[in-house]
């Protein structure tokens, strides 16, 4: 997990690693399974301790991918300067706090200023850092700070619409909440209509559907 004194910016695959076998990720599984009072030898769950761990490596693989290694030059000089949005992205994170599920969707807007991205690298860009253990504020800065220095746009904005199962399956059990976070950057920030232009385009209620 990187340590919470880190920029938004910066990745976990620049840190050093902890050399940690399969065998022994496997066994911290199998351990929880016990301390849970079931019993691991049973068919159900002769393969679990493989499958979580296979699946956890899935969830974080954003600790190892880098922001060079998505774009694959997909940045192009482009004369243009009216707002770029790509809205409704799915997004799957897990929480840092519970390893529980953040479900939603995130709205990505910049203005260019003599370049654009590929339009999939965006949803890319969210994928990377949302397949990291995370906290939802953090995650939109991280979209936010990617795109304004990748393009060094006029300015950039993103929002967050997700449900924390953390919150729905367990404390306060409250389904139906979703958490709203923004990221505003340049003339998203420093202009009322052209954030006010943003925001209307992307009002909605949440919903996994169109």
């Amino acid at each position: 997990m990187p340590p919470h004194h880190l920029s938004v910016d910066q990745t976990i695959s620049a840190q050093p690693q902890p050399q940690v076998s399969q065998p022994e990720m496997e066994q911290a599984v199998r351990t929880l399974l016990l301390g849970l009072g079931e019993d691991p030898d049973r068919e159900g769950l002769r393969d679990t301790p493989k499958r979580v761990v296979k699946a956890l490596q899935f969830l974080t693989s954003g600790y190892h991918q880098s922001l060079d290694e998505l774009l694959n030059g997909a940045v192009f000089h482009e004369d243009t300067d009216e707002m770029v949005l790509v809205r409704d992205i799915d997004l799957f994170s897990s929480c840092e706090h519970h390893i529980l599920p953040i479900l939603g969707r995130a709205h990505i807007a910049y203005i260019p200023n003599g370049k654009v991205i590929g339009l999939s690298k965006i949803a890319r860009i969210c994928e990377m850092y949302a397949r990291r253990l995370q906290v939802q504020e953090r995650l939109t800065q991280q979209i936010a700070h990617a795109l304004q220095g990748l393009l060094k746009p006029q300015g950039v904005a993103v929002v967050i619409e997700s449900t924390h199962m953390c919150m729905v399956m367990r404390g306060v059990q409250k389904p139906g909440s979703w958490t709203v976070t923004s990221s505003m950057q340049g003339v998203f920030a420093e202009d009322a209509k052209t954030r006010q232009e943003f925001m209307s385009l992307i009002r909605h209620s949440p919903s996994f559907h169109s």
